[in-house]
């Protein structure tokens, strides 16, 4: 906990709750999503079934997490401790909810979660969260979906909000992968060297014949920048040009006549 009272870790207070799960497999794939996305807390209300044997098989290295599970008979008792509860629907109810997209109450949760615990909750698979479930959220989290095909399957819909919550407690999205032969980018001395080199090829094969040799290394230039070039990439097109020049010497030697 910070000086100012909120938590460190935001994720480590949001509770996945699932309300009368009726599939293990869908179980298993919620508890994955949430290894997934660094959520580490599970609650389950009466769930048809529950192996921990068979939902690791199924979610590998989730054992933690299983094991940590709580139980309970209530969502009133699931839900007790939490100071903000969100529910999930595929629509809109007759009766007149809180609703909002799911990025929007994954900042919220998130928000509320840097002072104490909160609460997702999912229904079972066959009919979602009862209007009574309902009763006990402080609002309904939407995932919009295609009309003609709205709902979710439990697993894809926890995996959805569990993304969400977790770029909302990051705030930005980590580094992408880099390749391991990925080099520092390309100063602006190399690329000029890079494009001299190409430009010497090109004239070797009398590209320019019909076109503007400036013109046409500007079009290179524009969309070679838009790139963004590191030393290994700039480097290839560079060899590409010097290979074109050397294999025409090689071709202009073979076809001189012999002295």
């Amino acid at each position: 906990m910070t000086s100012d009272g909120t938590m460190d870790d935001p994720l480590a207070q949001i509770r996945i709750i699932l309300d009368e799960p009726q599939n293990l497999v869908n179980i298993a794939g919620v508890i994955r999503g949430m290894k997934n996305m660094g959520l580490r807390q599970l609650r389950v209300v009466n769930p048809a079934e529950w192996d921990p044997w068979r939902i690791t098989g199924i979610a590998h290295r989730s054992d933690d997490l299983v094991e940590a599970t709580e139980h309970f008979t209530r969502l009133e008792d699931a839900v007790g401790d939490c100071l903000l509860v969100v529910g999930t629907s595929a629509r809109a109810r007759t009766a007149h909810r809180n609703y909002g997209y799911a990025a929007d109450w994954a900042e919220r949760l998130v928000d509320r979660a840097r002072k104490g615990p909160v609460g997702l909750v999912f229904g079972r698979e066959d009919r979602g969260l009862s209007n009574e479930a309902l009763d006990r959220c402080d609002g309904v989290a939407i995932i919009p979906t295609d009309e003609d095909y709205s709902s979710l399957n439990l697993a894809q819909a926890a995996l959805l909000l569990s993304y969400e919550l977790r770029q909302a407690a990051l705030g930005t999205l980590p580094p992408l992968p880099r390749g391991k032969r990925t080099t520092a980018p390309a100063s602006r001395a190399y690329l000029e060297s890079m494009f001299e080199a190409l430009e010497g090829g090109l004239d070797r094969i009398d590209f320019f014949s019909a076109r503007a040799p400036e013109a046409v290394m500007r079009t290179f230039r524009t969309f070679l920048s838009r790139a963004d070039l590191d030393e290994q990439e700039a480097g290839m097109v560079r060899a590409m040009g010097f290979e074109i020049q050397k294999q025409m010497e090689r071709m202009e030697r073979e076809d001189a006549p012999p002295k």
